[in-house]
Formats: structure tokens, sequence, C-alpha cells
């Protein structure tokens, strides 16, 4: 089983290396607001418990000269939002994956993780095998839709978000996605998801359980890290798909002061989804 006490401790190395992490209250500042309503099942309404946005400040400066936010920010714009409609995946858009891979292979989080995964014979030491197995992993395209083309990749569905049949928001579990169709009003926060028992998260959480709209349909809850860095999500989702092979993964772990499930589903060689759930970031929980 992947998570025994030396890999618990290998995600909290992740955690402590995400030096590109943003800060609550300094480098962005979140509104809770309301605690989100219950959503029929297919329905496409929830009362908005939250008048206004989730992120009242971002540091944009800080996402334009990292690196890795930078090259990241490049990617959002390159997928068919809908499943069923084929991608097309240019040179420029070829390239600007490559970028990011090469951008984040850099960071001392994915180094870690890269060491990790060699030692446990899951990659290579050569730094170009482990690019191409990473590009493999979340950026190569697969049919999502039975009968159309190829459709969707890992990156797409976790970090970019997409829309099934006009009637169903499937994915969009980043941060810095979310804040950026928010700031284009495409995006409206309705509320916070708080599990039942448990404390209420606060402004200071790095990853909440959000209920919002996109597109003119709602998400009854998504999981999401908040401030991290994209190659913390990255190289903690990667490891999870690697160590296993099942269909599904989902695993309790505490990372810092949060207790979070961690699924991963797998689509072949790639990763299906990805996100985490939070149970608990009340100390006196653990």
């Amino acid at each position: 089983m992947f998570l025994r006490h030396s890999n618990k401790t290998l995600l909290n190395e992740l955690w402590r290396l995400d030096t590109n992490r943003l800060k609550p209250g300094k480098d962005y500042i979140i509104s809770l607001q309301g605690r989100a309503g219950y959503v029929a099942p297919g329905s496409n309404y929830a009362r908005d418990r939250a008048r206004d946005p989730l992120f009242q400040y971002v540091n944009t400066d800080k996402l334009k000269h990292i690196e890795t936010y930078a090259h990241f920010i490049n990617l959002l714009d390159n997928y068919e939002i809908s499943t069923g409609v084929e991608e097309t995946v240019t040179t420029e858009e070829m390239r600007e994956n490559r970028l990011f891979i090469d951008a984040i292979v850099e960071t001392e989080v994915m180094k870690c993780a890269q060491k990790y995964l060699m030692r446990k014979g899951q990659s290579s030491s050569n730094i170009m095998d482990f690019k191409r197995q990473l590009y493999d992993i979340w950026f190569r395209l697969y049919h999502r839709e039975r009968g159309g083309g190829e459709d969707s990749c890992g990156f797409e569905h976790v970090f970019v978000g997409e829309t099934k049949n006009h009637k169903e928001i499937m994915g969009l579990h980043n941060w810095v996605q979310f804040f950026l169709q928010e700031r284009h009003e495409h995006v409206d926060y309705k509320g916070y998801k708080a599990r039942a028992n448990k404390n209420t998260p606060d402004e200071d959480d790095h990853v909440l359980n959000l209920q919002f709209s996109w597109k003119g349909l709602v998400k009854p809850v998504g999981g999401s890290f908040i401030g991290v860095s994209p190659e913390f999500e990255m190289a903690l989702f990667t490891i999870i798909f690697l160590m296993s092979n099942e269909k599904k993964t989902s695993v309790v772990v505490k990372i810092d002061e949060y207790v979070l499930e961690l699924v991963v589903y797998r689509h072949g060689r790639s990763i299906g989804t990805s996100y985490p759930i939070l149970l608990s970031s009340n100390h006196r929980d653990l």
C-alpha cells in the first residue's frame, strides 16, 4: 500500500519544498462567506450563499514572474472545453506544454518526487525520460466521450475544467484557473462545503471544498488546493498515480495541518482526474 509512514513523510517534504506556494493574507485574500446549500442531482440551480467573489486579492505579479505559474497560465486557453469535441494541438501548444514541464522539473518539489519514484522503480534517472513520462501522464490526449475523437487529457480535466453535454462541469480543481475565470466573470462562487461534524474552514486554509457555477452550469462541490504551486499538485498526484495500478486510488493523509482524502482516477496510462477533499483543518480534530 502506498501510504505508509515513510510516504506520509514524503508528502510533507513536498509541502515543505513548495517555496512557490502563495501565502494567505499576504499573496492572496479569500472570502468564504456562506455555506453552500444542496443541489439536486442533475440540477444546475444553486442558491448563491456568496455575494462576493472567493478571491478578493491575488498578487498577480507573482503569477506573472514565477516561471512555473507563468508557463502554467499559458496552457489554460489551449483546450476545447466541451467533451466530445476533438482536440487539435498546435505546434505552439506542444511547445508550451514542454516549456511548462521544463520549468517544473527544475523545482525542488519535482526533483524530490523524481528521486522518490526512482527509488521505487517507477521512474528513470534520465531527465528526458522523466519529462516524457510526465507528458504522457498529463498531456497525452485520449477519448473521454465514446465515439468521438481524442477530446481530453489529464491536464485539461484537472487544471482547466471541462463540460459534458452542456449539462455538467467536470474537473476544474485548480485555484489559479478558478481565480482567472472568476476575474473574467465566467465563474460565480456560491459558497463553501464543510464536512459533517467538522469545524468550518477559514481564510487561511490551503484546501477547500467549493460550490460554484461556470459557463452556466453548477458544480455542487469541488475540492481544490488554494495557493499551492502547479508543480506541487503535479508532483503529488503523479506519485499517487504511479504508485497504484487501481482504476481509482483514494488515500487519507495528513499534510501540514490538513487531513485530506486524495483521489486519483486512472485513464489508461494517463490521469483521468485527481483532486483533494478537505476532511479537517483544525488541530484539535487531528
